[in-house]
């Protein structure tokens, strides 16, 4: 299944979202938002990114579930983790379950394209 060119958006804060989307437009990258994992999985056959930033604590599917359930469908997509709350323990499971980045709401933007930027290189 080949990657198109945007990064997937998901987090179940409308404004989260909203803000996020808006940070990698300006910096050129087209992003698509979801409201959640489920939502993601869905629109998964036909659009999949070459990169996912999705929120740990949603209703329903967290973060993790949807890194988990990826996996198991044999899907790899660079994924950053973030959260509203700084958790050593959640951060280190997200690696685990191969994260390439874990923030702490709120990012600096910089940083988050910085990672975006670094999951586009092969290898």
């Amino acid at each position: 299944m080949p990657h198109s060119e945007h990064v997937a958006i998901v987090d179940d804060d409308a404004n989260m979202r909203m803000a996020l989307t808006r940070l990698l437009r300006t910096h050129g990258i087209d992003a698509r938002p979801y409201p959640s994992g489920v939502a993601f999985l869905a629109a998964l056959p036909e659009a999949k990114p070459y990169c996912i930033i999705v929120d740990v604590h949603m209703p329903g599917m967290s973060g993790l579930d949807l890194q988990r359930k990826l996996l198991k469908l044999g899907v790899h997509i660079p994924t950053i983790v973030i959260s509203g709350l700084s958790d050593e323990d959640v951060a280190a499971t997200a690696r685990r379950l191969g994260a390439i980045a874990f923030f702490s709401k709120p990012m600096a933007g910089e940083a988050l394209v910085a990672a975006i930027a670094a999951a586009q290189k092969p290898g």
